[in-house]
């Protein structure tokens, strides 16, 4: 079963057990992904789904920080419950050890010494960790370890 399928099953099923906050959840992860679909002009692979979902989980982390300074607590609870809605469609996420080891193996490889090899380290790491990992959590440990 596809992704988007899976999406398609869940949002049958909240609608059967009339679960109206995830119905909307997936409703609007569909209708980003059909938007996808539409602006790429073809149906999407389950990467490209995971990478709209995530992109999904990432604006609404971003909202939650906005939330909190705007001392919106119940923006704040809406929001993380959407994200822990969200997140069984992702892979299993990395842990921050498992990240670091990433990091320093893709250091080694492309032979990073400081931070203006940045972006040679991004451009190999993002792909193996797409899905897996936070972006901000990501940048945050390669900057840390190209001091």
């Amino acid at each position: 079963m596809s992704l988007m399928e899976k999406l398609t099953a869940d949002m049958k099923e909240a609608m059967k057990q009339g679960e109206k906050e995830r119905l909307s959840v997936i409703r609007l992860v569909r209708g980003a992904v059909r938007q996808a679909e539409i602006d790429g002009k073809k149906t999407l692979t389950d990467d490209e789904v995971i990478g709209v979902i995530s992109k999904e989980v990432k604006m609404r982390r971003d909202s939650i920080e906005e939330f909190a300074r705007g001392k919106r607590d119940d923006l704040v609870a809406k929001t993380k419950a959407e994200i822990d809605l969200l997140m069984p469609y992702l892979p299993a996420q990395l842990s921050v050890d498992e990240v670091k080891k990433i990091v320093a193996d893709v250091v080694a490889e492309v032979g990073a010494e400081t931070a203006k090899d940045m972006g040679k380290v991004m451009g190999v790491l993002m792909p193996r960790v797409k899905g897996r990992a936070d972006g901000k959590l990501i940048n945050e440990i390669v900057r840390d370890h190209l001091k």
